[in-house]
């Protein structure tokens, strides 16, 4: 990990923040629930506010929801990139040991492995690419959703204001027309709560789509990391890989040669000190043939035979 750039635990501390804050906000709204009735259900004329602020807060969980499964999913695939480096380390024979089949870094190395296999070009740029076309389709829900939460408080507003728009013109036609003014007030109330309820949504979910995209971010930065630390130098076959391995195996024939040639060197040596053996050797038989022809000479000598008896 020390030459990676990656954050372990980013999707699984979003997921903790998310509740922590939605408990905060649970206490808030029960601390305040007198000023939330006021706005919300109190004296309500019509079911418009209702329906508008019952929108946005639909969308509001379905977006938190898909955000909280994607940041669970996340989670796993963070999990499976640690394992994995953890494996590099410890056993590198087994680097999917633990790692679920499923997940991401374990499509990154079958699929390097099988092009690597099959000796296709690499190329990790291609690689990547594709992995951050794949991911971005996991929040395109989240994507919609933070777009358009503030559209639904304006539109709530804009009908809101229609309504109010309506009770002024009964106002304006019956000055004692008392249903005139209280469909005003309710609708200027209805585009006050909806606006509220836009903006604290919308400043809720935003905060927490930010987070999705960084642990998104954050996990691609992880894999394409440990492909280039790990799999590329495994798998890869450059031309200053071969230029370097070539370099090296040309320094080992070198120093092979010299050994050669220190070798031969010592079998001359050999050779020489055998040849000057034999010379001494031949030198000592040349004398011993004199000594032998002296010693038959004085045996002849001893027993009194004649030169030319055998």
């Amino acid at each position: 990990m020390g030459n990676i750039n990656f954050h372990r635990h980013y999707s699984r501390n979003t997921l903790a923040r998310m509740v922590l804050l939605t408990i905060v906000g649970a206490a808030l709204a029960f601390w305040k629930w007198d000023y939330i009735n006021e706005i919300y259900f109190k004296d309500q004329l019509t079911q418009l506010g209702w329906i508008i602020n019952g929108t946005i807060v639909a969308l509001f969980l379905i977006g938190m929801l898909r955000i909280a499964i994607s940041l669970l999913g996340y989670a796993r695939e963070e999990s499976a990139v640690l394992r994995f480096i953890r494996n590099q380390v410890k056993r590198p024979d087994e680097p999917l040991k633990g790692v679920s089949n499923g997940s991401l870094m374990a499509q990154r190395y079958r699929t390097l492995l099988q092009l690597h296999e099959g000796n296709t070009p690499i190329n990790q740029n291609a690689l990547a690419s594709t992995l951050v076309a794949s991911e971005s389709t996991r929040s395109s829900l989240a994507k919609f959703i933070n777009n358009i939460l503030i559209l639904t408080g304006v539109f709530g507003t804009i009908v809101s204001l229609s309504v109010a728009l309506i009770g002024a013109s009964d106002v304006l036609e019956n000055a004692i027309n008392a249903s005139g003014m209280g469909m005003v007030i309710h609708g200027m109330s209805t585009a006050l709560s909806t606006t509220i309820t836009a903006i604290v949504c919308y400043v809720f979910f935003g905060y927490f789509y930010l987070r999705l995209n960084d642990a998104q971010t954050n996990l691609i930065s992880g894999i394409e990391q440990v492909t280039t630390h790990y799999l590329m130098p495994r798998f890869q076959v450059q031309n200053d890989t071969v230029l370097y391995e070539f370099t090296g195996l040309i320094r080992s024939l070198q120093t092979l040669v010299v050994e050669m040639q220190n070798t031969q060197t010592a079998f001359k040596d050999t050779e020489e000190h055998i040849a000057q053996t034999l010379e001494h050797y031949r030198d000592k038989v040349d004398g011993l043939e004199e000594h032998m022809d002296t010693i038959i000479h004085y045996l002849r000598l001893g027993f009194r035979l004649r030169e030319d008896d055998e």
